[in-house]
């Protein structure tokens, strides 16, 4: 198929390099293949415990129902998949801040190369583990009061440690390999394939609601999927949003011919963390309540279950607090993954090098500064916008008293948007490259 280098693959074009290309067409296999893989190990159970008993203490709690959502319903289930990809997530929180602090680390990231970010790979894969090792011990810790009669024994303890940490580094090199053999981005697809498995649930008690035959039940919960679509729309909107400064490439002479000058643009996100902001926050402030809900059955009432308890009740979902620390989270994810993808002095410097300036700024320390303040201001304008999607949807649920979405809210919604936009244009740039390549061996 001839196409345009310069031009974006159509949705024709995807579809027929998706069919005919091999390389492309393999790497969609092996992403699929494994998804399938991971979610058929939620369905893997751990042995003596009494499901029954344990699904109707954690009916109707909020914490689980939103970390049951990331396992894809593996912690309700109790399968050997329950931690997923929550340990790993975690691990790369604690790396990705400690490479800011920490100047060997940030040697690792910015000098070493490809050599460097093995490294780090190495030590969040440690890291972890570690984190697999403390919630599967909490985890079996709380399931002992629901342990079928003769597995009350250390034996018990052991087995559900080793099964739900050897499960979370399983799911662990799932990502990875989806990442790196696959279409990219692994531990996004496996979050969104988590929400779409429990979507259905929420779905079929949304419309058995609906049908109960109370017309202000369906007049809420019409209002509520609209705000669901304009929000989803908005998401779009932000995510696709970028502000393009214009650059403007000094006249040079190539041998006898004389280039003139050339405008360009430097497009900027305004969202530049993507999904990733609003999956940190979420998983840092789920911590006090998934430690409630661990270790408050088992510890007794000591100073420390208490202070955690504490802590999980002033936090706990739809408290004024809960919304006030997960829009500041959000805010500051959103600004850390900021100055993570982009460098100001960095761009400053390669616009330089380029004979390429903004018009109106000085080369050098003014246009690093002047890329920085319009950086800040797109970051805080998508960080706000990331604010109202994750809170003010589920406040309108609870108002309304439609709560057959609790657990899948506005949260869930951005991130299965957003995945699928950059899943999306993952595909396109792997489409593009097959094109190149195709030209080339027509060549």
């Amino acid at each position: 198929m001839d196409a345009s280098r310069e031009k974006a693959p159509s949705a024709q074009e995807t579809f027929v390099q998706m069919a005919q290309a091999a390389g492309l067409r393999g790497r969609i296999l092996v992403t699929l293949g494994l998804l399938i893989l991971a979610r058929l190990g939620t369905f893997v159970p751990i042995p003596g415990i009494d499901r029954v008993a344990f699904a109707e203490s954690i009916k109707n709690s909020p914490t689980i129902g939103f970390l049951d959502i990331f396992s894809g319903g593996a912690l309700s289930t109790v399968g050997v998949f329950a931690l997923g990809i929550i340990p790993y997530i975690n691990a790369s929180i604690i790396i990705q801040l400690l490479t800011t602090a920490l100047p060997a680390l940030e040697k690792l990231q910015k000098e070493e190369g490809e050599a460097g970010r093995r490294k780090i790979s190495q030590i969040t894969r440690y890291v972890a583990l570690g984190w697999a090792v403390i919630y599967s011990f909490g985890i079996s810790q709380w399931l002992q009061k629901y342990t079928l009669p003769g597995h009350q024994d250390i034996f018990f303890v052991i087995g559900t440690v080793f099964a739900l940490t050897a499960g979370s580094m399983f799911v662990m090199w799932i990502s990875e390999l989806i990442t790196e053999r696959g279409i990219g981005n692994g531990a996004s697809l496996l979050i969104f394939l988590n929400i779409v498995a429990v979507l259905p649930t929420s779905l079929s008690a949304t419309v058995d609601l609906a049908q109960s035959g109370d017309s202000s039940i369906v007049t809420r919960t019409v209002a509520l999927l609209a705000v669901f679509i304009v929000m989803t729309v908005g998401i779009v909107f932000v995510q696709e949003g970028t502000r393009r400064i214009p650059i403007i490439s000094a006249r040079r002479q190539v041998g006898r011919r004389i280039q003139r000058e050339r405008t360009s643009y430097l497009p900027l996100r305004l969202n530049q963390g993507g999904v990733m902001p609003i999956i940190f926050a979420s998983s840092v402030l789920v911590l006090p309540s998934a430690l409630a809900s661990f270790v408050g059955n088992n510890a007794g009432a000591g100073p420390v279950t208490q202070v955690v308890s504490q802590i999980a009740s002033f936090l706990a979902p739809g408290t004024a607090a809960h919304i006030a620390f997960y829009v500041i989270l959000i805010v500051f994810f959103s600004y850390f993954y900021s100055s993570l993808v982009v460098n100001p002095v960095d761009m400053a410097q390669n616009l330089k090098k380029m004979g390429a300036s903004i018009p109106g700024v000085r080369p050098g320390v003014a246009t690093s500064k002047y890329i920085e303040a319009i950086l800040s201001r797109l970051t805080l304008l998508g960080a706000l916008f990331l604010g109202i999607v994750a809170t003010v949807p589920t406040a309108i649920e609870s108002s309304l008293g439609v709560t057959t979405f609790q657990g899948f809210g506005a949260t869930s919604l951005l991130i299965l948007v957003s995945v699928a936009i950059d899943t999306a244009k993952q595909i396109q740039t792997l489409v593009i490259s097959q094109r190149y390549e195709g030209m080339i061996g027509k060549d």
